[in-house]
């Protein structure tokens, strides 16, 4: 029995709780797809399961209990279905071996800072960067629009840019670029809501839907105008489900995709946990249009920046050819990739 299969049990056992005991059933069923090792596997070893995040001894009771005596989990409803652990994540790239392109990404390409809703300054992040051998991470902190993120004006905009500035004097001699950018707020007519003037001065810029996101109708024409957007390189998060909480938006992807790739723009593999926005079975969509793919760990404190193995592995299971991946360029081809979409968009 597999962590994500656990995940499933313990967000049923929630269903039937409530208080405190909910509480903790469904934050847990969301951490077993961040534990590194399976539980299985923990317990084999005659280890403590309390050893796994976010596990305590009621938790453990009842993982012991499923494990002692296995059975097929039920299938997951849509809500929580197509969600990888990082137990399955990191089999998946060991099996592709360490010289595969899956385990060799130049940078990652979403997360949020002090300046927005983040945990860490921007120096933390470069620090991490460093250690993880990266030639370049984004800054998105979020743009104006998003009040409830702390969303970032022009003014303190320009103002980020200039520590990035001086960041990347230091950080430089060791191999990071720091990267302008923002994950900007983009209405559901494709508008966004910063400046032209501001976001030409950026490296990269994530557009992303945040409000109106439980909608059942096909919502294609939205994702179009999006995209269309001459100012967004890359849609972020796309679909906007969390983990059971939020199943997200419905398009003809085939079309959405297509449209982005003639475009020349790139959609997002959002690689947080409670996430994973694309999913593998739209990137198999997305492999087939041929669409530019950018992995993002939408970080809020530097230990996240491990979450890309999830973004990583479901492009390999999805089939993405490399060359595709944004987050597989150089830095030079990165800029000159982003610099050609901002001539287009004079």
């Amino acid at each position: 029995m597999h962590n994500a299969e656990l995940a499933e049990l313990l967000a049923l056992q929630s269903e039937q709780a409530s208080g405190n005991a909910e509480r903790a059933l469904r934050r847990a069923s969301r951490r077993a797809f961040t534990w590194h090792t399976e539980a299985a596997d923990l317990m084999t070893e005659g280890r403590d399961l309390t050893e796994l995040e976010g596990v305590g001894p009621f938790i453990s009771r009842l993982l012991k209990e499923w494990l002692d005596s296995p059975a097929a989990a039920p299938d997951p409803p849509p809500i929580r279905a197509g969600f990888l652990s990082m137990a399955q994540a990191e089999r998946v790239l060991a099996e592709r071996g360490p010289t595969h392109w899956a385990n060799n990404p130049k940078g990652d390409l979403q997360m949020h800072s002090t300046y927005s809703d983040g945990y860490a300054a921007i120096t933390d992040y470069a620090e991490q960067a460093i250690e993880l051998g990266y030639q370049y991470i984004a800054i998105t902190d979020h743009s104006k629009g998003l009040k409830i993120a702390g969303g970032i004006d022009e003014a303190t905009l320009s103002r980020q840019a200039k520590e990035i500035d001086a960041i990347n004097r230091r950080t430089s001699k060791q191999g990071l670029t720091v990267l302008k950018s923002i994950e900007m707020n983009i209405s559901p007519d494709g508008e966004g809501d910063m400046t032209p003037a501001s976001l030409k001065k950026l490296d990269l810029v994530l557009g992303a839907f945040h409000s109106k996101l439980r909608y059942k109708q096909d919502q294609t024409d939205r994702y179009l105008k999006a995209i269309r957007n001459p100012l967004v390189h890359v849609l972020a998060h796309p679909r906007g489900r969390i983990y059971n909480f939020r199943l997200g938006l419905t398009a003809d992807w085939d079309q959405v995709f297509r449209e982005a790739a003639s475009l020349d723009k790139a959609v997002e593999i959002d690689a947080f946990p409670d996430r994973q926005d694309l999913n593998t079975e739209l990137l198999a969509i997305a492999a087939a249009a041929g669409v530019r793919i950018s992995i993002g760990t939408d970080s809020h404190h530097p230990r996240q920046l491990g979450y890309i193995l999830l973004g990583l592995a479901s492009a390999a299971i999805a089939g993405i050819a490399p060359e595709r991946i944004v987050n597989l360029m150089d830095l030079d081809d990165l800029l000159s990739w982003t610099n050609s979409l901002k001539k287009l968009s004079r």
